[in-house]
């Protein structure tokens, strides 16, 4: 599932492509294109998975394709697929989510064969793949050390991997990290997989609350803001760090349950990572004075959790 920080990311795009369209944004639309960018991520992640299945199901085309030449040497007849039997590799190709997302995306037609193919050449040249089909026997750690082989050291580290994903997904700047983390989470626990979502309920909760509450306060936590700017007009800020910092005065005000350390953290990555090189510091003061004067007034009200 995707983290905080990546929904935090998606509702500020959505914020800044709603303030570029200005009254052009129909009732609604700010949803739909939230619910679009998190869709994005769903794809992303079942592709990343497919592509990494397509390289360990490739030694079958391999081996078919070199039986049937004219006259096949005796290599070509004995190819090794074991790894198209690999336990774990077979428990993600016939979950039900996974086949579902593979042709809700279409997926196949995204493949780069020629990338698919030299990706799998470099796999069978290496000494991991090897030792692996020269076991004798299948276990759980060996059969999970192979796919997580494909992803982690053929696939990363590979550039012209990372480049077909960065044409075909404008996000992965964006989950990159994230995909990782639930990928590598796949391959340790595959009945943990969920294809048919990316975010659990209270997660997509927060993303839609967050992305609303912002829009129908965005007087009252201008209002907050404009007095701390000092010299700066409110209409010659960068527009992101606008709403960066509207982001975190929502927070602030009306999710409870987030601490204000937090949340002020969070906001003042997210002006490094995504604004100008000054939006850091910028954030981080603004925000923290408001903090301090919410605070002073009593209008910060958080819930403390206590563990029993």
């Amino acid at each position: 599932m995707l983290s905080r920080r990546n929904i935090r990311i998606k509702v500020m795009q959505t914020l800044y492509v709603v303030d570029s369209l200005k009254d052009q944004v129909k009732a609604g639309e700010p949803l739909t294109i939230l619910n679009k960018k998190i869709d994005q991520s769903r794809q992303l992640l079942t592709y990343l998975v497919y592509f990494v299945t397509e390289v360990a199901r490739f030694a079958e085309k391999d081996a078919l394709k070199k039986s049937s030449k004219h006259l096949p040497t005796q290599a070509d007849l004995n190819i090794n697929t074991k790894i198209v039997g690999n336990e774990l590799l077979w428990k993600i190709i016939e979950a039900e989510g996974f086949k579902t997302a593979i042709a809700e995306y279409k997926l196949p037609h995204l493949i780069d064969t020629e990338l698919l193919k030299k990706t799998y050449q470099t796999l069978t040249l290496s000494a991991e793949y090897k030792e692996y089909i020269d076991l004798q026997s299948r276990d759980k750690k060996s059969e999970k050390d192979i796919i997580e082989y494909i992803f982690s050291t053929v696939l990363l580290p590979n550039e012209d991997f990372i480049n077909h994903i960065e044409e075909k997904f404008i996000n992965w700047d964006d989950d990159a990290e994230q995909m990782q983390l639930l990928i590598l989470n796949i391959i340790q626990k595959p009945s943990s997989a969920n294809f048919n979502t990316i975010l659990t309920k209270d997660k997509l909760d927060f993303a839609r609350q967050l992305t609303q509450t912002v829009l129908d306060k965005e007087v009252h936590s201008r209002e907050l803001i404009k007095p701390k700017l000092k010299n700066w007009d409110a209409d010659r800020i960068a527009s992101l760090d606008m709403i960066i910092l509207q982001m975190g005065v929502c927070e602030l005000l009306y999710f409870e349950t987030i601490p204000t350390k937090v949340t002020i953290n969070e906001y003042i990555d997210l002006a490094k990572d995504y604004s100008t090189p000054q939006s850091g510091q910028f954030v981080n003061g603004l925000l923290d004075n408001i903090h301090k004067e919410l605070m002073a007034s009593g209008k910060i009200v958080k819930k403390q959790f206590t563990k029993r």
